[in-house]
């Protein structure tokens, strides 16, 4: 990792990014899934609720630092608590 300079919270974050998506690819071959409708009337899968989550989480952690600054704790658990909501309703 030194070549690139990455830090270790950087390697963190792209490793959960690249185990969340062997995850759904796995999930995919093993248990393949309809398409369902949810609070947004639009046909949903796994890997669009997870885009859709990535993206809002992405949001929220911007909203928390210019707010309220460096630490990110509570917006990592704002973060959690949105994905288990778009996994479930959306």
């Amino acid at each position: 990792m030194e070549w690139m300079a990455w830090t270790m919270p950087t390697a963190a974050f792209f490793g959960t990014i690249a185990a969340l998506l062997l995850v759904m690819t796995l999930l995919a071959i093993f248990r393949p899934e309809v398409p369902r409708r949810g609070i947004l009337t639009i046909e949903t899968t796994r890997g669009d609720r997870l885009f859709i989550t990535l993206l809002g989480s992405a949001f929220i952690c911007l909203g928390w630092l210019f707010f309220f600054g460096a630490p990110l704790w509570g917006a990592l658990i704002c973060c959690l608590i949105y994905a288990a909501a778009v996994f479930r309703w959306v």
